[in-house]
């Protein structure tokens, strides 16, 4: 089978959409999904700064959504030809924390999802010469026309939702979202700060503002800061003068949970002054530097962990989140720009320049 798919060569270059090949049909428990669009994520990204601990070249992809043109054919396959999907993380299933309805902390996460995924990937993808593919990313490899997955990764949705949408629900938008309703498990009353509104931290927002919490945004970008305050948070520019007692102020006290998605080390120290006592700090972002805690910062009962894809059972989450979306409770649509699969380096100039807070890619659309 051949398609159109983008391939990253080489750290340093441009991806290139060309044609690929995928050589096998669906095997157990796996199906064959049309992508119908594709999140670009900073972790897709990031693989240009991996120091070669990503394999290339590869398909990369991880917010892939679309509808199933195939399956194994087996009974223990839930999801059926002309099912619409949202593509997630993949997981091994059977072990502690897979089986404890943590998939996020997988003991093989790391290797299914970043380095080099299932051992029975590796033939599968080439491209049209013959050479080999790196094995799907993140289970999908969903910068591409089709994507072969794990039925795992899939959650069904609703055919009369937006599917070419929606790809980001599987791991941006549940980042934020689950760090809110499932880390913290906010509510009326609570008060939360957020770190970065980009894709992660405004979802976050909207999801702390659909559950009635009173949420404060910080940022650089005014033009974030205005998403921010549309999406029912109080802005703050990261440059504000004592901004931790600011936000105590504003939150009466301290914010009982806060939320940093920019890996910056003083704006962590800055967190967690924020907090009240007894106070949580997520980290969502990798760091990429030494994070040395300011002394006092931790003091009185405030906690510090990170939080791997929203603590989320993809198929509780998203389904959740779609049905916010049709309430008009989490309007992630606000958030998108969309983009023909083709023009995936302007997607990428886009992004790292703070153009577009989530590009979507459209195999086989147009942008608009």
């Amino acid at each position: 089978m051949r398609f159109q798919a983008a391939v990253l060569r080489s750290y340093e270059d441009p991806f290139a959409v060309e044609e690929v090949a995928l050589r096998t049909e669906p095997a157990d428990g796996e199906l064959l999904v049309e992508i119908a669009g594709c999140g670009m994520c900073r972790t897709d990204l990031a693989v240009r700064r991996s120091a070669g601990r990503s394999p290339l070249p590869a398909v990369l992809g991880h917010e892939g959504a679309g509808v199933v043109v195939r399956t194994d054919g087996g009974p223990d396959t839930a999801i059926g030809v002309g099912d619409h999907v949202v593509l997630s993380f993949d997981s091994c299933g059977h072990c502690w924390n897979c089986r404890g309805a943590a998939p996020a902390y997988c003991d093989s996460f790391a290797s299914l999802n970043l380095f080099g995924g299932r051992k029975e990937d590796v033939p599968r993808l080439t491209d049209a010469t013959g050479g080999a593919l790196a094995p799907r990313w993140f289970g999908q490899s969903s910068f591409a026309e089709y994507a072969l997955v794990p039925a795992r990764n899939a959650v069904r949705v609703d055919p009369a939702l937006p599917v070419e949408l929606l790809g980001p629900l599987g791991c941006g938008f549940l980042t934020g979202a689950g760090a809110v309703l499932n880390t913290f498990g906010a509510g009326p009353g609570d008060t939360l700060a957020v770190f970065g509104a980009g894709a992660v931290g405004l979802a976050a927002v909207m999801a702390a503002t659909a559950a009635g919490a009173l949420t404060v945004a910080v940022d650089r970008h005014p033009r974030r800061l205005a998403l921010a305050e549309r999406l029912g948070a109080i802005p703050l520019p990261a440059a504000t003068p004592g901004l931790p007692e600011r936000i105590r102020r504003l939150t009466g006290g301290g914010a009982q949970y806060a939320l940093d998605t920019t890996a910056s080390p003083p704006l962590v120290n800055d967190a967690l002054r924020a907090l009240r006592p007894t106070g949580s700090l997520g980290l969502v972002a990798r760091l990429h530097t030494a994070l040395t805690l300011e002394p006092g910062t931790l003091d009185r009962g405030r906690s510090i962990r990170h939080i791997c894809e929203g603590d989320a059972v993809p198929g509780l989450l998203i389904p959740r989140l779609t049905g916010l979306w049709q309430a008009g409770r989490f309007p992630f649509d606000q958030l998108i720009r969309t983009y023909p699969l083709t023009d995936i380096n302007e997607a990428e100039r886009d992004c790292d320049a703070g153009r577009v807070v989530k590009p979507v890619l459209l195999p086989k659309g147009r942008s608009r």
